[in-house]
C-alpha cells in the first residue's frame, strides 16, 4: 500500500538542512486538502522551490501517485546538502524527481518558462537582518530579511515568468510577511489567490495560500494601474484583508490609532 504523504521516519537528514515542521506539515496539508483539484487539474510539471528535506516534494509525488502517471518532478534548493538529503527522501519512498542546486531556478528560466502547472513553495519567512539572508547552511532555509520579505518577492516574479497558463502555486507565509500586500502584488499580474490552510502555532500564524492565473483578475489588474479608478483597487484590498482576519485586525487597531 503506497504512502499517502512521505512519512518521518523515512526523510533524510542532515545538521545544515531544515528538517519537517509545522510549516512543512502545513503546506502537505494544503495539498492534500485539494488532491482532488489537482488530480482533475492534469499537472505535467510539477516543482518545489527549497526543497529541504525532500518532505513536501516527496509528499506531492505520494498524493498524486499512480492515479496521474506521468508527472515530470523538478525540485531545487540553493544548500547542496539540501539536494543530497532530499535525493536520499525521494528514493526512501520510491519516488522521483530532477534535483538542482540552484537559486530558486537560476539558470532554469528559459527551459521551463510557462511549463510549470504546480509550484510548492515553503520560503524562507523569518524577519532576520538582510545580511543573513542566502548565507550557506540551514540558515538560507529561514532567514528572510525584513518582514521576512527579501526571498518571496523574488520569488514571486519568477513563480509568474514559470507557472503555465493553468498554473498553480501553493505558497506558505507567517502574518508578519502581510499575505495580503502579497497577494496583491499577485493579483496585479493577474492571479487570484485563496487561503486552503490556516494554522497558528505558540510562535507564529501560518497561511498557505493558493494562487492561480484568472481572467477576470487579469482585467481588474488593468483597472487598478489606471490613475482614475482607484475604488477597485480600494475595493481589491477590502477583500483580501477579510481572508486574513488577523490582519483586518491589525489594521482596524491601526486606524483606530492613528
Amino acid at each position: 500500500m503506497p504512502f499517502r504523504t512521505a512519512q518521518i521516519r523515512l526523510v533524510s537528514s542532515h545538521p545544515e538542512v531544515y528538517e519537517p515542521c509545522d510549516d512543512s506539515f502545513a503546506l502537505v496539508d494544503a495539498l492534500l486538502a485539494d488532491r482532488n483539484n489537482l488530480l482533475e487539474h492534469h499537472p505535467m510539471l510539477c516543482m518545489e522551490v527549497g526543497c529541504g528535506s525532500g518532505y513536501i516534494i516527496t509528499s506531492l509525488a505520494l498524493i498524486l501517485g499512480q492515479e496521474a502517471p506521468g508527472i515530470h518532478y523538478i525540485a531545487t534548493d540553493t544548500n547542496p546538502h539540501a539536494v543530497r538529503v532530499t535525493s536520499e527522501t525521494l528514493e526512501a519512498h520510491g519516488v522521483h524527481a530532477e534535483l538542482i542546486n540552484t537559486d530558486i531556478a537560476l539558470g532554469l528560466e528559459n527551459r521551463l518558462a510557462g511549463l510549470v502547472d504546480v509550484m510548492v513553495v515553503n520560503p524562507p519567512y523569518v524577519p532576520t537582518p538582510e545580511d543573513e539572508v542566502g548565507r550557506e547552511g540551514i540558515a538560507s532555509s529561514w532567514a528572510g530579511g525584513e518582514n521576512g520579505r527579501s526571498v518571496i518577492d523574488r520569488i514571486l516574479p519568477v513563480a509568474d515568468n514559470l507557472l503555465s497558463d493553468k498554473g498553480w502555486l501553493y505558497m506558505v507565509t507567517l502574518t508578519c510577511n502581510n499575505p495580503s500586500e502579497i497577494c496583491l502584488q499577485m493579483r496585479e499580474r493577474g492571479y487570484a489567490s485563496r487561503i486552503v490552510v490556516q494554522r497558528s502555532t505558540e510562535e507564529e500564524s501560518l497561511h498557505v495560500i493558493k494562487f492561480w492565473r484568472d481572467l477576470d483578475v487579469q482585467e481588474d489588474g488593468k483597472q487598478m494601474v489606471s490613475p482614475n479608478k482607484t475604488a477597485p483597487a480600494r475595493g481589491v484590498m477590502e477583500s483580501l484583508l477579510s481572508q486574513f482576519p488577523l490582519l483586518s485586525s491589525w489594521r482596524s487597531n491601526s486606524n483606530h490609532s492613528s
